[in-house]
């Protein structure tokens, strides 16, 4: 082999590492878990939930893009919460701190792995009187009480009402964004 066609395969053997690494793109398999959704998953310790509650997704129904939850207003929370154990468990209790007072309408029952939406019908958690407004893009820290998983604790992000979550009623009470209005010089020249 000439040295000529020798450069030639080694700079060809040193290029192909780059290039396949360029054609990757931001749909690539990682080998790091991620959650799709805006809404938080439970993980502890590094790994995926707390002993045998596992919640895939967690999240607190805001406002429309660009509005705001008003202070001492109301917000749903929705968690999918799934009991892997071998016994059924139950949501007996939710907490938010000084951020609002939780309301759970009644215990969640949790079969053994089955995954349970706390969101339909409709909203069985509720955070009212809430200590600040919201927009989207906060978090509140929940600790929800398990009857046989004990505590679990989680900050649980407040996501706009758009995009994929559009499907969800509309938080009564939201105050709508501010509508833009036309600045003098706009108005003038419109006028013209």
């Amino acid at each position: 082999m000439t040295s000529r066609r020798w450069i030639v395969a080694a700079a060809a053997f040193l290029v192909a590492p780059v290039v396949a690494g360029c054609s990757v793109g931001f749909d690539a398999n990682t080998a790091t878990p991620y959650a799709p959704a805006e809404g938080s998953a439970l993980i502890e310790q590094g790994s995926y939930g707390k002993q045998s509650i596992h919640i895939p997704q967690a999240f607190i129904l805001g406002p429309d893009s660009g509005g705001q939850i008003p202070w001492r207003g109301s917000v749903p929370v929705y968690l999918n919460i799934l009991n892997s154990g071998s016994t059924p468990d139950t949501l007996t209790a939710v907490s938010a701190g000084a951020a609002a007072q939780a309301k759970l309408t009644a215990p969640v029952q949790l079969p053994s792995n089955q995954l349970v939406n706390t969101g339909k019908p409709a909203p069985q958690i509720i955070l009212e009187g809430l200590s600040k407004g919201l927009r989207g893009g906060e978090s509140i820290r929940l600790d929800l009480q398990f009857a046989n998983g004990g505590t679990v604790s989680m900050d649980v992000p407040v996501v706009t009402r758009s995009r994929e979550y559009t499907a969800y009623p509309a938080v009564p009470g939201a105050i709508p964004a501010p509508t833009p209005t036309a600045t003098p010089e706009a108005a003038e020249e419109e006028a013209h």
